[in-house]
């Protein structure tokens, strides 16, 4: 299992899963919440990503991994901080937010709790169901 792991969104008519797997990999930019911020400084070369498409689909629909830690966003001269991704896989199903929502172990994730963030914590127990309804294994 990963040491930690993570969920990014992102709106999918800015920069869908589709593309991240077209690229092979991203810079992960356009980050500006001092908390969601901090949470990007913590993620580690290999760590998993959940990756959710918000507003358009609102649903987990991939697997990213960390391939370069926190390093100043070079978009702004301010202290913001990028970190690179790199697709894994696509979830075989979708996780639509109604599930999540309506999930008793999945209610409970950070992204629920602190949906205004764009990047959350996620638990292993967590990352494990999201895997079975996904159909996916990691």
């Amino acid at each position: 299992m990963p040491r930690s792991i993570f969920l990014v969104k992102s709106e999918p008519s800015v920069y869908a899963f589709e593309q991240l797997a077209r690229e092979k990999r991203t810079m992960w930019d356009g980050v500006r919440n001092f908390e969601a911020r901090n949470t990007m400084r913590a993620m580690k070369k290999g760590d998993t990503c959940l990756f959710y498409h918000s507003n358009e689909g609102k649903e987990i629909v991939g697997i990213a991994k960390v391939v370069r830690e926190a390093y100043q966003d070079p978009t702004t001269e301010e202290d913001w901080s990028v970190v690179d991704l790199a697709p894994v896989k696509r979830l075989k199903v979708a996780v639509p937010l109604e599930t999540i929502k309506d999930h008793p172990l999945l209610s409970k994730m950070e992204m629920i709790r602190r949906n205004r963030l764009s990047i959350t914590r996620v638990t292993e127990a967590e990352l494990a169901v999201v895997l079975e309804l996904g159909n996916t294994k990691l």
